[in-house]
């Protein structure tokens, strides 16, 4: 065994070939057992096992400075580092993020999670590096698709001018998520077919040096070319071919569903939850679109490298074929395309995860709503139920989305509105739509949506009462529902229950009317309360006599919390509003 004597990068060191061989084998071991224990980020990390490794045995961590990409892949990399136990300590499992982290380690420099970053991230490591006249290596770790965000491209650039030190290995394991798509990627196939000689090398253009290793799992090949390149006085780029999914056989035949999973069984590779439900507004959305496909040649569906979030799995892509277009990681350049297609006369919809949708706020602002062009967004996992780690947390959008003027942002909490507002958005031709996917499973509410869209920002009364009024929005909606029953049943209040419906503005005419027979309103939004929708409506209430109580996330930084244990730290429950209710009121 070597893994056990491995407990930081200076004992690669003192590993042969052979026997780093061997700590290859044991990692992938070590790898599958939290993977399928825990979950998490599979095909990344089994490809570049023997990379990370060659990386640490040629390089001095943390004098010579990595930034993994995403940081998606750098499993290997916290193994190697001093983070070994929670990855071969069941009870330890929960004490290593998913993604590098400087709270954990050293050889950590960011916390990273969103892609395409890590090139300029060394950008700057390298600046203040020469400025203070020191000598190591900067080493910027970049794949799965990452290049084709912006951000990759703008990293480069500076790269190749700054004309320093700076390593960017470009792990090539011919994937995002799914497939890549892009001119960049048939230019990476083409030397990858040419073994890096083909005459046309788009990082050559770009003023970068270049070399290429054929086979990213040869500890030979990989440690030969590091060895070159260390201490090199100019930037240069090694590209490396791996296989995603590398020793696991059923990540590597099918390396889309393998990029990320929930527990599994190693053996078998089958989940250990099934899960089978097909009810989920993902697959609902994806198969809405595919049929308004077949009757207009003009819908199209956008990704940016999430394909399967707008629910276009591979069979649906290769039935849209043109009306389906996966931009790559590339937000930004998916709401000016959508912006675009609409102006022509087009329907794009763009189905994004909100924690994503954060890159692209100037595409947002300037090229969609100032020209006013009616595309469609949907927002995924925007809920204190989404996801969860520091880097992926979807709270933030109400705050984003809802004050960029011309911006109709849409809050349904049943399936039914979806679906009306979806029909709405694409048909519609006065305003660009955000709608905001429910993220707690899909609720019917048996009721036809007979809503009129196009008349902005007028909420929905849904249960008449005085005194007290609920406005619950989106995901919340079924909370005000129980608040409202609870002060029923214990308090003997009658509150009215609001459905808003809209975020992006107030109902004036509704809210004056409240005034008449009400003492106090609550506001109850699945988001930050600064910025947020409830704010809005406590501007509206400020001169007049009428409390108002917001209820929302509080803004902090959160990382892997328990969703239940944050809604009661926020007092989200229906017990803690009734209590803060009728300390208000009687």
């Amino acid at each position: 065994m070597y893994l056990e004597k491995i407990n930081s990068p200076e004992d690669v060191k003192k590993l042969s070939i052979d026997e780093m061989k061997e700590l290859s084998f044991e990692i992938r071991k070590a790898l599958l057992n939290r993977l399928s224990e825990k979950g998490g980020h599979v095909g990344p990390n089994l490809g570049v096992v023997e990379l990370t490794i060659a990386l640490h045995y040629v390089f001095n961590s943390p004098k010579d400075k990595m930034v993994y990409d995403i940081s998606h892949q750098s499993y290997v990399h916290k193994i190697l580092t001093g983070r070994k136990e929670g990855f071969t300590n069941l009870e330890k499992y929960k004490t290593i993020s998913g993604y590098s982290n400087p709270d954990e380690s050293e050889h950590d420099f960011f916390k990273l999670g969103h892609t395409s970053t890590s090139i300029s991230l060394a950008c700057g490591l390298a600046k203040a590096r020469d400025l203070k006249g020191d000598k190591d290596n900067i080493i910027a770790i970049i794949g799965d698709g990452s290049l084709s965000g912006g951000e990759a491209y703008e990293g480069l650039n500076n790269a190749a001018e700054a004309g320093t030190n700076m390593i960017i290995i470009v792990n090539d394991n011919e994937m995002s998520i799914a497939e890549n798509y892009g001119g960049l990627y048939k230019n990476l196939r083409e030397l990858r077919e040419s073994e890096g000689k083909c005459e046309c090398n788009f990082f050559k253009a770009m003023g970068l040096d270049y070399y290429y290793i054929k086979d990213g799992h040869n500890l030979d090949e990989l440690i030969s070319t590091l060895s070159k390149v260390k201490d090199i006085d100019h930037p240069v780029v090694v590209h490396v071919h791996t296989i995603k999914g590398k020793g696991f056989e059923v990540a590597e035949k099918n390396k889309e569903q393998w990029h990320w999973g929930s527990p599994f069984e190693i053996e078998t590779g089958k989940p250990r939850v099934a899960n089978t439900n097909t009810n989920t507004y993902n697959n609902l959305t994806g198969e809405y679109l595919l049929n308004a496909m077949k009757e207009d040649k003009n819908v199209v569906a956008i990704t940016a490298g999430t394909p399967t979030v707008i629910g276009f799995n591979k069979e649906r892509r290769e039935i849209a074929g043109k009306q389906f277009v996966d931009v790559g990681i590339a937000e930004e350049h998916a709401v000016a395309l959508a912006s675009g297609i609409a102006a022509n006369g087009g329907t794009p919809v763009y189905g994004v995860n909100s924690t994503f949708l954060q890159r692209t706020y100037d595409q947002l602002s300037q090229d969609l709503c100032i020209n006013n062009n009616p595309a469609t967004i949907l927002v995924y996992s925007a809920s204190v139920y989404g996801m969860n780690d520091v880097t992926h947390i979807g709270l933030f959008d109400i705050g984003l989305m809802s004050n960029i003027p011309n911006m109709v942002y849409l809050a349904p909490a049943f399936k039914e509105e979806y679906f009306k507002m979806l029909n709405w958005a694409m048909t519609q031709k006065e305003h660009p739509v955000a709608i905001r996917v429910p993220a707690m499973g899909v609720i019917e509410s048996g009721v036809e949506d007979t809503t009129d869209y196009s008349i902005l920002n007028k909420y929905q009364v849904t249960k008449e009462g005085k005194e007290v009024a609920i406005i619950a929005l989106g995901d919340f909606y079924q909370l005000g529902e129980k608040v409202a029953m609870k002060l029923s049943k214990e308090n003997n209040i009658e509150a009215t229950l609001v459905n808003p419906k809209f975020i992006t503005g107030i109902d004036e005419e509704l809210l004056e009317n409240l005034k008449k027979e009400h003492k106090l309103v609550i506001t109850l939004e699945d988001g930050i309360l600064e910025g947020g929708f409830g704010e809005k409506i406590s501007r509206f209430y400020g001169p007049s006599n009428i409390k108002v109580l917001n209820y929302g996330i509080k803004k902090e930084i959160l990382d892997r919390y328990i969703p239940d244990e944050l809604m009661k730290k926020n007092r989200l429950t229906d017990i803690q509003i009734v209590e803060d209710i009728i300390k208000i009121i009687k």
